[in-house]
């Protein structure tokens, strides 16, 4: 090995360090090229070496003289090409093909410190770029091809985001976030079984499905539902593909699906209008143990509320809209309790950039109110509706409905 890779290298290594990328590999089989970012790991400085090896990402954490060692394995004519990026200079070298080394080396200009020369740890706005305990950590790994997050257009081959689906990205592992608070809720010992009505090109289906069986190790059965055919069967040849046993979806609306009467879970993302009130509500029907709703288009208390109270607000339309929209958010939440949820509304990052972020998640309480305690407490939302001259679908649904009546005397 030339003396002058190692030279670059160990005058690179060091907390000024920003990223190493090895390429242009003569046996892409074996490897095709490898990264190289510092990491602090329990306060102590290490080289994260990233190995792309097929469709496979390999993670090695180096100290600085471990991993000067393995250049002579890197560069004994597997590979040819580096590009370090430090604080202050970028280096290229580049190895022909008869072993010249040639390297070339700038200044980098407009590049604030990374580090606090009084407490040795990088500032703020760049303390990301190295320190593993404050970097904001997803769930789904980037660095890491996660075939259905490929086949979805969200990563490329080698585990990299596309720059243009990161918000998408990080939708997902918003979502997830959600979904691992209320764990503790979910057992290991029993199949947990999970309906997810209008899961559209399933996105968060298939991320759900990874996530709680092959990170988690939950034994699951996932339902997706949707109305449209051909997104339908779309999804069921790439869960087919991935081997996703335990997934599957099914062309249906959420109104009339009968397919169960016990579920663990139910999601509802962007169901539109009442179509949420019908989720929550089977939801509550089957004793499911966690609700997450992303409602969407709540038009229907828009359409009825009248109050003359409220006449010199109500009198905008695009307030009256959004009152409205809130207003029913908090009443499905309000009834939900009042069957033994306990439920908070909780910011959620909308993957197309609309208002529509808001998510209700509901977990079923250990102790469940008796009949008495339920009447009690829908009675005190019934003086609301009267106020606002309104009703919602799943008031009417809880009180109405011959099922939920049996199910009331049953408790």
């Amino acid at each position: 090995m030339d003396q002058k890779i190692y030279m670059a290298f160990e005058s690179a290594l060091s907390k000024d360090l920003e990223q190493i990328i090895i390429s242009n590999s003569s046996d892409t089989n074996r490897v095709s090229k490898i990264k190289i970012r510092p990491v602090l790991l329990k306060k102590e400085l290490f080289f994260q070496a990233s190995s792309f090896c097929g469709t496979k990402v390999l993670h090695y954490n180096y100290g600085k003289e471990e991993l000067l060692k393995e250049l002579s394995n890197w560069f004994s004519g597997l590979f040819r090409q580096v590009e370090i990026k430090t604080l202050s200079d970028q280096t290229t070298i580049l190895i022909s093909k008869k072993g010249t080394v040639t390297v070339k080396t700038k200044q980098r200009k407009g590049k604030d410190p990374l580090w606090n020369s009084s407490d040795g740890f990088m500032s703020e706005g760049n303390r990301e770029l190295i320190d593993h305990n404050r970097k904001k950590q997803y769930l789904l790994k980037e660095g890491v091809a996660i075939p259905f997050m490929v086949d979805l257009g969200i990563m490329s081959i080698d585990g990299n985001v596309i720059k243009s689906k990161y918000d998408k990205y990080r939708q997902m592992n918003r979502y997830l976030e959600f979904i691992e608070d209320v764990l503790p809720s979910l057992s290991k010992e029993e199949e947990i079984s999970i309906i997810d009505f209008g899961c559209g090109k399933s996105y968060l289906t298939f991320a759900m499905y990874y996530y709680l069986k092959e990170i988690k190790g939950y034994r699951i059965k996932i339902t997706g539902l949707d109305l449209k055919e051909d997104v339908i069967r779309t999804c069921n040849e790439l869960k087919k593909r991935y081997g996703y046993q335990e997934l599957e979806f099914r062309k249906g609306d959420i109104k009339s699906y009968q397919g169960t009467n016990k579920v663990t879970m139910v999601v509802t993302l962007h169901a539109c209008d009442t179509a949420t009130d019908y989720a929550l509500y089977k939801a509550a029907i089957w004793g499911a143990k966690v609700v997450l709703s992303v409602p969407c288009c709540q038009h229907e208390l828009n359409k009825q509320i009248s109050c003359d109270d409220l006449q010199p607000i109500l009198k905008y339309g695009l307030i009256k809209e959004r009152m409205a929209a809130l207003m029913t958010d908090a009443m499905r939440a309000n009834l939900m309790e009042a069957l033994g949820y306990k439920v908070q509304i909780l910011e959620f990052i909308d993957m197309e950039h609309t208002p529509k972020n808001i998510l209700i998640r509901a977990v079923r309480k250990g102790n469940q109110p008796s009949a008495r305690e339920i009447q009690e407490n829908l009675n005190k939302l019934k003086s609301i509706f009267e106020y606002l001259n309104c009703n919602l679908t799943l008031y009417q649904l809880i009180t109405t409905t011959k099922e939920w009546a049996e199910d009331i005397e049953g408790k």
